[in-house]
């Protein structure tokens, strides 16, 4: 049975331990939830891929025959965005109040992660028979794109799992189709001259403010999509020149476009470098990330049991699409059906003052128990 003081308490155990990315350290942290499931004789592995970013991987065994083919997973996340400052309540310090749980990581991801820790806590004390293996991976590095936490257990098939259920999300809200994303830096390459002579040189500040602007005001091609809005570009960072008095010979910035489904990557990048070649001669594009997006059907039975659950339960869940990135777009390569929800407070991750609502805790470690009891029969 779900226990709401032990929910509430777990959750400010995870927040109170500091697992910020970067500069990425989560293992006191993957050291406290392996301690935790242990304690109720689940199996239990842990994967690093660099020191001290360990995932931990928990399975409750089910009892069917093909149990482990038809394995699920549920899936948060254990790293968090640094905590900056400007804070009223301690970042650190789990505080209640008005019925809220403050603190970095509250939302974005440990309350979910207490959740899914406390349903299986539930399980195990009820004894609870599933047919069907239920794996829990508490997984790394996913504020830096996942590349020593989710990435790498799917590659490697340390995850042999049927479907997934990424908890990433707020308010019972369920994501079934994600933009695809590419991170690249733009390099632009001038002459130097004195400042007070400026036409004897080229600048490359000034070509990239030209550049900029033709990106900002570009119309990329996409297909409407009901749960999407149109591409985006957001430019991140910039750095260039040397002083106040030179011509910049070189000036580099941070393009983050968001793309849709049906749209080829290199569809993108092609219409990218087309803009910046009639501004720019000279110029470099360098390609950090491309993640391609995701759908899955909200007829899908993974999806439709997770809406009757909380249909049941009097929670209004609604179907979303993700304008950032989650990880279920990995699952698409392993072609593994998969989606996102959770039971955060919306508008607080990455904030100042971070918080969850300990109802929404409440309630969503409810749903998420009667889900896995009534997709074990699906």
């Amino acid at each position: 049975m779900i226990c709401k003081r032990r929910l509430v308490a777990l959750t400010q155990k995870l927040i109170r331990i500091n697992s910020e990315n970067p500069p990425g350290n989560e293992i006191q942290l993957a050291d406290f939830i392996e301690k935790e499931m242990r304690s109720l004789g689940l199996k239990v592995k842990t994967y690093s891929f660099k020191k001290n970013r360990p995932n931990v991987v928990v399975t409750l065994k089910g009892v069917s025959a093909d149990a482990k083919r038809n394995a699920v997973l549920f899936s948060p996340h254990i790293d968090t965005v640094p905590a900056g400052g400007g804070w009223k309540f301690k970042p650190f310090g789990a505080q209640i109040h008005n019925g809220r749980i403050y603190g970095r990581g509250a939302s974005d991801d440990k309350g979910n992660l207490a959740v899914c820790m406390e349903v299986l806590r539930s399980l195990v004390e009820d004894k609870a028979a599933l047919k069907k293996d239920l794996v829990f991976a508490a997984t790394a590095d996913e504020e830096t794109g996942s590349h020593l936490g989710i990435v790498p257990l799917l590659e490697r098939k340390l995850l042999k799992v049927k479907e997934a259920v990424i908890l990433d999300s707020d308010e019972f809200h369920t994501i079934i189709a994600q933009k695809g994303l590419i991170h690249c830096r733009v390099k632009i390459f001038g002459k130097k001259a004195h400042g007070a002579y400026n036409w004897q040189g080229v600048n490359a500040i000034e070509l990239a403010a030209k550049v900029i602007t033709r990106l900002k005001t570009h119309k990329f091609k996409y297909d409407n999509h009901l749960l999407l809005r149109a591409p985006t570009v957001n430019i991140g960072t910039i750095k260039g020149g040397d002083k106040v008095n030179m011509v910049a010979d070189f000036c580099e910035f941070s393009v983050d476009a968001r793309y849709l489904p049906g749209t080829n990557p290199r569809d993108v990048l092609k219409e990218i470098k087309k803009i910046v070649s009639r501004e720019v001669k000279n110029f470099k594009i360098e390609i950090d990330d491309i993640q391609h997006p995701y759908g899955i059907s909200a007829q899908h039975r993974l999806v439709r049991t997770y809406f009757k659950a909380c249909v049941s339960m009097k929670q209004k869940a609604k179907l979303t699409g993700s304008e950032g990135a989650t990880v279920i777009s990995f699952f698409k390569k392993a072609g593994i059906p998969a989606f996102a929800t959770g039971f955060s407070s919306r508008g607080t991750a990455h904030a100042t003052d971070e918080y969850v609502k300990i109802e929404n805790l409440y309630q969503g470690a409810k749903v998420l128990e009667k889900f896995i009891k009534e997709y074990d029969n699906v």
